[in-house]
């Protein structure tokens, strides 16, 4: 059955297909049978994986990919970002049936052999980590999903999003690379500021557990009061409140432990500066004394 105001098959009666079963793919599979969609096929270059896909999902067939566009309307390929094109382009697609990519940075157009086809094409791109697919749909609901397409196929991949309990962003086309660069900021690079925190933690004889159990429930305290507050009201420390003598502490301190350490501090605490000058907190003579301690030998 088709929605009228679409052109496009009606969500409830889509037939919708995976080719690639990794992280992402099980995850949003998963999640959409969740929302009562109709998940029926799935290809993967690993027998494995596809059928670990489809085990949970009554119905859905672990086939190979031209068998999944020949049966789907919609078709996920949540391949590597560097199989997609090659992927697609040995595919024969219809028109009237959809190719959709999930991956962050490539851009749409890497769909190119749909487009030859004659199928519409879009990006479907889910803001969240997917370490582990079973924690990753647990996280999916409140999550952003950045979309990318042509109408009619926006409408249908909007109404997805909303089933699946997400939010949506939509991209223009060119931003796919800056998109992607901003959310491994508050992804991996939190990974990367644990990480520095750590090694301070080792200096005077703690583990890795020993730090992370002190410092996982300080930077979900933060994030709740960014939430609550904003990026720049949100954020707590010396700087935010003008507290230059614990820098000058901290840069003492950290100097003992080699360039690399201070280094990253020296970055990271001069990059919260402006944030608290639009805070509020903090004027341009105190912003100036905090920036004199961090160049400081």
């Amino acid at each position: 059955m088709t929605d009228e105001t679409t052109g496009f098959p009606s969500t409830g009666t889509l037939r919708i297909g995976f080719i690639g079963a990794g992280r992402l793919g099980k995850t949003l599979a998963w999640g959409l049978v969740r929302a009562g969609l109709d998940v029926c096929a799935v290809a993967s270059g690993s027998a494995a994986s596809a059928h670990a896909l489809a085990q949970p999902i009554a119905g859905c067939q672990v086939l190979d990919a031209q068998a999944v566009v020949d049966g789907c309307d919609l078709v996920f390929v949540t391949t590597p970002d560097s199989a997609i094109t090659p992927t697609t382009q040995v595919l024969r697609w219809r028109p009237g049936m959809a190719s959709v990519h999930c991956s962050g940075v490539t851009e749409v157009s890497a769909l190119s052999g749909a487009v030859r086809d004659g199928a519409w094409v879009g990006g479907f791109h889910p803001m969240q980590t997917f370490g582990d697919p079973a924690v990753a749909l647990a996280c999916l609901p409140g999550s952003t999903i950045t979309l990318e397409a042509a109408q009619p196929l926006m409408t249908t991949l909007e109404l997805l999003t909303q089933r699946l309990g997400c939010r949506s962003n939509l991209l223009p086309p060119g931003m796919r690379g800056r998109y992607h660069a901003a959310a491994g900021y508050t992804s991996q690079f939190i990974n990367a500021l644990f990480g520095e925190a750590t090694v301070i933690w080792r200096s005077w004889g703690a583990t890795d557990e020993d730090a992370l159990k002190a410092l996982l429930p300080m930077a979900q305290g933060t994030l709740a009061a960014i939430a609550s507050a904003g990026i720049a009201g949100g954020m707590p420390g010396p700087v935010s409140r003008g507290d230059v003598s614990s820098v000058e502490k901290h840069v003492a301190a950290l100097s003992q432990l080699g360039e690399g350490t201070l280094g990253f501090y020296r970055q990271m605490c001069a990059s919260t500066v402006p944030l608290a000058i639009e805070r509020g907190s903090i004027n341009a003579a105190t912003a100036q004394r905090f920036l004199s301690v961090l160049a400081s030998k």
